[in-house]
């Protein structure tokens, strides 16, 4: 927390009544709450991005796209238009939102990505759709209440756990830590390889002051994948000196990492969601020409890639090589296990199934 946080702590008390009360009118039943009408996992946190949800998402894809059709519903932020949409191979990422398209365009016609603000109308329209999704996963939507899911996921991460965080300003919170009682599964993202069996225990042990007794805890990692050229996938012409590009909300880990595995000539940060535009494309390309000397090479991450392949100038690509540093989340077999059964036992283990 800042060394000015306690200017801003009036404001995060009337950030907390706002939040509380609007939790309350849900739990009371006085704001209405709509079942889905599809099986339904939700994904979320209480903070302000940064935990990893979109590869949280992507590890439920391929989890669950061994049996199942599966559909993604988010509200598509940052996207230039409103309203309930499907990706199609037209998409683009400000017609959808980063992530959607993101994950579109990894997976395609595997899965059905869907956006839409309004998540209860956007569900009315998704089971219409032919052929239906037999689950969805709700990124994003802890907060959403309007809609009721069949599996409540919190994510918080390893380095600001909520239970160590502050509400907004103050912190990074977006409501009272009391939101984890919702959660049906904890799981603790971003952490360090090798964390001890003390630690972990630590973490539930502080989790447990919040939420539902029963509710489990398990841990992931990110695992950083195998480079690919943003336009061809393959790696001619890659270097390991590096001018790291990314706009995300908490860069550390992808930082250290670049850096621990190759030379890093400079770093080009922007904001998370950050829709990047022609003066970006000139503060890249005069980076680039500083260094030209060592042949460098722009990396970047799967979600900037997506916006700077968009949005990037005519020849923009075939002058910089750009390459891709792709990310998923890592479970250990036996933290897999329980998230298997809670989503058999939550999701799947219904009436209509039997």
């Amino acid at each position: 927390m800042p060394w000015y946080a306690f200017l801003l702590y009036p404001f995060a008390l009337l950030y907390d009544l706002i939040t509380s009360v609007r939790n309350y009118l849900f739990n009371v039943g006085w704001k209405k709450s709509t079942k889905s009408p599809l099986p339904t996992i939700i994904i979320g946190n209480l903070s302000v991005g940064g935990t990893g949800k979109t590869p949280m998402v992507e590890y439920l894809i391929r989890l669950l796209t061994e049996k199942y059709m599966v559909g993604t519903l988010s509200r598509g932020y940052g996207r230039k238009t409103k309203g309930f949409l499907r990706a199609s191979h037209t998409s683009l990422p400000g017609e959808i939102g980063d992530e959607p398209f993101q994950i579109y365009q990894k997976y395609e016609d595997q899965i059905a990505v869907f956006v839409g603000e309004d998540r209860v109308a956007a569900m009315r329209n998704i089971i219409q759709q032919n052929p239906q999704p037999e689950v969805m996963i709700l990124d994003d939507a802890f907060q959403h209440r309007a809609i009721q899911g069949d599996l409540n996921i919190l994510l918080t991460t390893y380095q600001m756990p909520f239970f160590k965080d502050y509400l907004l300003p103050a912190g990074r919170l977006r409501e009272n830590r009391k939101g984890a009682k919702r959660a049906d599964l904890l799981v603790v993202t971003k952490c360090p390889m090798g964390i001890t069996s003390a630690e972990k225990n630590g973490f539930r042990s502080k989790a447990s002051f919040y939420s539902k007794p029963d509710c489990p805890v398990i841990f992931s990692s990110i695992r950083y994948g195998k480079v690919y050229g943003l336009i061809d996938k393959t790696m001619d012409h890659f270097s390991s000196n590096i001018i790291l590009l990314s706009g995300l909300a908490n860069d550390a880990l992808l930082v250290a990492y670049v850096k621990e595995n190759y030379t890093v000539l400079d770093i080009l940060k922007y904001p998370d969601h950050h829709d990047y535009s022609l003066p970006d494309f000139d503060r890249i390309k005069n980076c680039y020409s500083q260094f030209i000397s060592q042949k460098p090479v722009i990396l970047t991450t799967e979600k900037d890639a997506v916006k700077v392949k968009s949005n990037a100038p005519n020849g923009f690509l075939k002058e910089i090589p750009i390459f891709v540093l792709p990310i998923e989340v890592k479970i250990a077999s036996e933290d897999r296990e329980i998230l298997e059964k809670l989503i058999f036992k939550k999701v799947f283990q219904k009436d209509i199934y039997k």
